[in-house]
């Protein structure tokens, strides 16, 4: 750490950054615990620790004798966040596709159709605002649909094309994503239980019956088997970069750092599935992602410049409010007809408006609570959103994303 008096400048090198992200992590989820809201809106803690060292440095930045400012050094951010998509692609089965049945191939065109609507009318209200259309990119499917991963890492690629401000843009968009996706995802599963007077039966088919069974069947895993999935990560993240620098070399095509690893572990996984190559521990897996995720997302929001939004705030609220209209608009009249307009139906769209707007934690909590009020577990739509809106959306959702990028950069 340096402190530079002259310039009213607090420097941190990359272990205090990494201890004071870490601390902010554990900060968050004490809060969440405590503090009723935050916990049943499922608001991340790294969002909340990293939201108050973000308010911390707002308000040295217009402290009196002019403010002061605090550098931080993220090198570890990228890799963090390499490695935890590395995980959601090893995560990727596409064994599950067998368990989804129709409902699921319904539900994720949905999910992709969403994505390029949200990024191509985003980009149109921007023009129609007067701000630059990267941002309503940054308001669209980079921060709706891909939350606050995907903003804090597309963010950056906009800014390499000379939009300042993205990656605050884009950070704050997920942020207001989370809270209405928190908000709106029940009660609109509600009114259309309500409205169509819909009997409160799920499916009860015996390939959803299994998956509570496989999570009491999981063992706890040993060192060596942690270290077998960490050297597999590191792998794939070793390969994802290597593929994304030749495409970039041989297209000119610009790739987020983590679709390539993405991807290879998508690939891997499923070969694995059908070759036996090697045993994958998810239980191992998922404590990497959350581990990664937790203290890479602190790392983006808690170095917001927040005053970076005071001349977006009008153009990105009425950006934000249409998205999460037309999102509702999605769910009610188009996404629950075509799953057949019954209790899962109703369920699914509660997650649909929860990722749609927010994240998939956002998405299982809101299905969470409607299954808890009416007494009724929808395996179905545990099975199909989660896997949906972690992964496969992915598949058409980040080259959407990437390409409105590049299209609009250039």
């Amino acid at each position: 750490m340096e402190w530079n008096l002259t310039e009213k400048l607090i420097e941190f090198d990359a272990l205090w950054t990494t201890a004071i992200a870490l601390l902010l992590l554990l900060t968050g989820y004490a809060l969440r615990k405590k503090i009723r809201f935050l916990d049943q809106y499922c608001i991340p803690a790294p969002v909340i620790g990293g939201v108050l060292m973000a308010i911390v440095l707002l308000m040295l930045h217009h402290g009196s004798n002019g403010g002061a400012s605090v550098r931080f050094t993220n090198s570890l951010q990228a890799p963090l966040m390499i490695a935890f998509f590395t995980t959601v692609g090893i995560g990727g089965s596409f064994n599950s596709l067998k368990r989804g049945g129709q409902a699921l191939f319904v539900y994720l065109i949905c999910c992709w159709g969403l994505a390029i609507f949200q990024n191509a009318f985003g980009s149109g209200l921007a023009s129609i605002l007067g701000i630059h259309p990267m941002f309503g990119v940054m308001a669209g499917a980079a921060s709706l649909e891909g939350g606050h991963g995907a903003a804090a890492a597309f963010g950056p690629i906009a800014e390499e094309f000379g939009v300042t401000g993205a990656t605050t843009v884009a950070i704050a968009s997920a942020t207001f994503g989370l809270i209405a996706g928190g908000f709106l995802g029940g009660p609109i599963a509600f009114s259309l239980i309500k409205k169509h007077k819909l009997e409160i039966k799920a499916s009860e088919d015996d390939l959803y019956k299994h998956t509570a069974q496989e999570t009491a069947a999981e063992k706890l895993f040993t060192s060596k088997e942690f270290l077998n999935m960490l050297a597999l990560v590191l792998v794939i993240m070793v390969l994802g970069g290597v593929v994304s620098a030749q495409i970039k070399a041989l297209s000119g095509f610009v790739l987020p750092g983590y679709v390539g690893a993405m991807f290879i572990a998508v690939i891997f996984r499923n070969l694995n599935d059908y070759f036996h190559l090697i045993k994958i521990n998810d239980r191992a897996i998922d404590l990497m992602a959350d581990i990664s995720i937790g203290i890479f997302l602190t790392m983006a929001m808690m170095t917001l410049k927040i005053w970076e939004l005071y001349d977006l705030a009008g153009p990105l609220l009425v950006i934000l409010a249409l998205q999460t209209i037309a999102v509702i608009l999605i769910a009610w009249f188009i996404l629950f007809r075509f799953l057949g307009k019954d209790y899962d139906a109703a369920v699914m769209c509660a997650g649909f408006i929860g990722h749609g707007l927010g994240a998939t934690p956002n998405a299982v909590a809101n299905m969470g609570a409607v299954c808890e009020k009416y007494k009724m577990v929808s395996h179905k739509a545990f099975l199909i959103v989660p896997l949906s809106g972690a992964v496969l959306i992915d598949l058409v959702a980040i080259p959407n994303i990437t390409w409105f990028i590049n299209f609009l950069g250039n």
